[in-house]
């Protein structure tokens, strides 16, 4: 067990109350610190949460986006493990994603098979009618290459994932219709906006590192259950003390050694909080703002650290469109679409009938973030009606959006040099986030792993 400078139970605070917070949390307290962690929402979750709506089918529980995760991401499955969660988000048995053509209205699909890597998918790619048969050659020589690379070789960070791709003969039909189907979903970004690096890691570790490894999980509760109410109990279990509604002001070391917070509820005075160890994860202008001096060699950096935004399209129709969880599209400004019907607990309402809910993932989605919800609706209604054919006839009964303007950092080629590791060059000052050097992208995995990073830091395992 961890010790004070009294003998005491060494004191840890949190600052933000995301996957990342909490897990920092988590961890700490399994260490045998005392634990307090501090958000400034009403609520714990930071960018991955859901809220109650009242639509013209009753109340609806929604997600403010849609998160999936894969077999692969193994933090963020043992901490659904840990919340008591992981049936409620389980993986698909075998990886199999269906990809319809908006113009030729053709469903081709993304499998694998139960064969060792990389022959798990090549009966997959060797069926997927949205290449042709050269593309799909071209396709396979550049995934055999790209598995040579290191993700974390400092030189793939510089370049640009869709130069790599041209250089080892991909077509802009190769690019569309498999490297930026899944990178855009991942990455937030198309491959002229990312760095090699984290392609690299996302294909490698994805696709080609075991042949499970890119079964698509996905939460059949809304999010706010796992990472609000029952990342609240799991906390409340590790005897983790939790301040909502606490924003930290300012941050600063203690005069006998330590660190001092100043922390606010709303109106009220500031109220300062003394902690051994301090974990910060917040964004990355937050924490710059919250930094002392010497922390980082270059804080600016952190101010150079961009982000990305994903806009979300929910349309509740009055029957059933969709016969299957999820598909992906090409030839349409449409991406990904799930059917949260059972998620969002529309089926149980007595009103609703045979709707369904369809949401649709957005990402990358610069020039339409802030579009109006009227322009939103005139352009994908019919998109959607081209998709799916069951459209066509049925009744919209509700159609909103959500926007997330800073959903993730922007993983432009050089931004590994901007990210900063767990640790700072004051004692007791920790950093986590997923803009954090975790290796990955921006993804729920990648904020467990910087939390559990920031709790070995601060342990000294």
């Amino acid at each position: 067990m961890s010790r004070g400078r009294t003998g005491s139970r060494a004191r840890a605070l949190v600052i933000g109350g995301g996957l990342a917070g909490t897990t920092a949390a988590l961890a700490l307290a399994g260490r045998g610190l005392h634990v307090t962690l501090v958000e400034s929402r009403p609520r714990l979750g930071g960018l991955v949460f859901s809220f109650s709506r009242d639509s013209a089918v009753g109340r609806l529980e929604v997600d403010n986006g849609q998160h999936v995760h894969l077999r692969c991401c193994t933090a963020y499955r043992r901490l659904l493990s840990r919340l008591g969660g992981e049936q409620l988000a389980p993986v698909q048995r075998r990886l199999d994603v269906p990809v319809l053509d908006a113009g030729s209205g053709r469903l081709g699909r993304i499998r694998r098979t139960a064969l060792p890597v990389p022959l798990h998918l090549a009966a997959g790619l060797g069926g997927y009618p949205h290449l042709s048969p050269g593309d799909r050659l071209r396709v396979a020589r550049a995934a055999l290459a790209l598995r040579r690379l290191d993700p974390h070789d400092p030189v793939l960070d510089g370049c640009s994932f869709a130069d790599w791709l041209r250089q080892h003969g991909q077509s802009a039909r190769c690019i569309e219709a498999l490297w930026d189907l899944v990178g855009v979903a991942t990455l937030n970004a198309r491959a002229e906006e990312v760095s090699l690096a984290l392609a690299v890691m996302v294909f490698r570790t994805g696709l080609l590192s075991a042949p499970g490894a890119a079964d698509i999980g996905a939460a059949r509760v809304p999010l706010g259950e796992l990472h609000d109410v029952r990342t609240r109990a799991a906390l409340e279990r590790a005897g983790v003390r939790v301040l909502l509604r606490a924003r930290a002001r300012g941050l600063r070391p203690g005069p006998a050694g330590g660190w001092q917070v100043a922390v606010s509820n709303g109106p009220d005075a500031d109220r300062q909080l003394d902690a051994d160890t301090v974990v910060l994860a917040v964004p990355p202008r937050t924490a710059h703002r919250l930094l002392p001096r010497g922390a980082l060699p270059e804080p600016d950096r952190l101010l150079r650290i961009g982000t990305a935004p994903i806009l979300n399209i929910h349309v509740i129709y009055d029957r059933p469109v969709l016969r299957r969880p999820f598909f992906a599209a090409l030839g349409s400004p449409v991406q990904w679409v799930f059917d949260r019907t059972g998620p969002s607990g529309l089926g149980d309402l007595p009103g609703a009938g045979r709707s369904q809910y369809l949401a649709l993932s957005q990402s990358a989605a610069q020039d339409e973030i802030d579009e109006s919800v009227a322009a939103l609706r005139k352009r994908y209604l019919p998109e959607l009606e081209r998709l799916l054919p069951a459209a066509r006839g049925a009744e919209v009964r509700d159609f909103f959006v959500t926007r997330e303007r800073s959903a993730t950092f922007a993983p432009v080629p050089g931004v590994g040099r901007l990210r900063p590791g767990p640790g700072t060059g004051l004692p007791g000052l920790h950093l986590a986030g997923a803009w954090t050097a975790t290796g990955w992208p921006a993804t729920m995995e990648g904020a467990v792993r910087s939390g559990l990073a920031a709790a070995e830091e601060a342990t000294g395992r």
